[in-house]
């Protein structure tokens, strides 16, 4: 006997940001038809009912307010993981022995 699966799937998406990791909550998750990118969409975040105010959460809130859908190059994403719920987002530091980013070329100079 099989259980009913919930129509809508959770997705945790990880993800490298301008030296920070990103770790954002997401209904949609697909292939982009641009090359080389994962388009990610319907973020989700917690309920602000509560009185403690995480800070990487609200600006994780800001930074993707307004926002429809994201593409995100394959080469910053770390890890995309199907959930059982949402949890709360996070952005943390990209420093540490734990996580090493994809080779880049240098900036141009301006």
């Amino acid at each position: 006997m099989s259980t009913p699966k919930s129509s809508k799937k959770t997705y945790k998406v990880i993800f490298h940001n301008q030296g920070e990791v990103f770790e954002v909550f997401v209904r949609g998750v697909y292939q982009s038809d641009m090359y080389g990118f994962i388009e990610v969409e319907e973020y989700l975040f917690g309920e602000r009912s509560s009185l403690l105010v995480d800070p990487s959460e609200e600006k994780l809130k800001n930074t993707f307010d307004g926002v429809k859908r994201s593409y995100i190059p394959m080469h910053s994403i770390i890890r995309i993981d199907e959930v059982e719920k949402e949890g709360a987002g996070k952005i943390s530091a990209a420093s540490g022995d734990k996580v090493m980013p994809f080779p880049m070329p240098p900036a141009p100079a301006k």
